[in-house]
């Protein structure tokens, strides 16, 4: 029964009005892509998204972001908190927290605020710690005080120049060892 008078009339939505908060988030509306569902792009949501299917590209997210177990995410990702059950390869940037569950996997760079990476997840990246990371740049070296750079190629013995070395994308170096 209606505590309603009759013929009152309900109140609708005006454009000037935000959409409701949910009870249980307190946040405005999420998304949920299934196993089946692919994503090709960049979405920006005001709240939570969870992925299960295919995503390439970018998800920026004022909410938390959810990586399902039989997701495959090859996007940079950014939200509150991001929790990874699934694959992830490419950046990631959590304002709270990131957690790379036992089945997981993350390749790629993250700058986070806390990391939690259990036993059996699968990690392969660099990790920046801080406070609320606001986007995914990394911060340049900081030049020692007074000093000039010097140039690259005079840095390097005239034997080495003509001969330059593999580089690796975890930063060490490969081929013949220095002299």
């Amino acid at each position: 029964m209606s505590t309603r008078a009759p013929g009152a009339r309900v109140p609708g939505k005006t454009a000037d009005q935000p959409p409701p908060e949910t009870p249980t988030t307190g946040r405005r509306g999420g998304i949920t892509l299934g196993p089946r569902d692919r994503l090709i792009g960049e979405l920006h949501i005001d709240g939570d998204v969870r992925l299960g299917g295919t995503v390439q590209g970018e998800i920026h997210a004022t909410g938390d972001v959810e990586v399902d177990d039989e997701a495959k995410v090859n996007a940079s990702l950014a939200g509150g908190d991001i929790n990874i059950r699934g694959s992830v390869s490419g950046p990631v940037i959590a304002r709270k927290r990131l957690v790379v569950a036992r089945s997981g996997s993350l390749i790629g760079d993250v700058r986070v605020a806390r990391l939690v990476i259990q036993d059996g997840a699968t990690f392969s990246g660099n990790v920046s710690m801080g406070p609320q990371p606001d986007a995914f740049t990394p911060a340049p070296e900081p030049a020692p005080a007074g000093a000039a750079p010097e140039p690259v190629a005079a840095a390097q013995a005239p034997d080495m120049a003509a001969e330059p070395q593999p580089t690796r994308t975890d930063g060490k170096a490969k081929g013949k060892p220095k002299r």
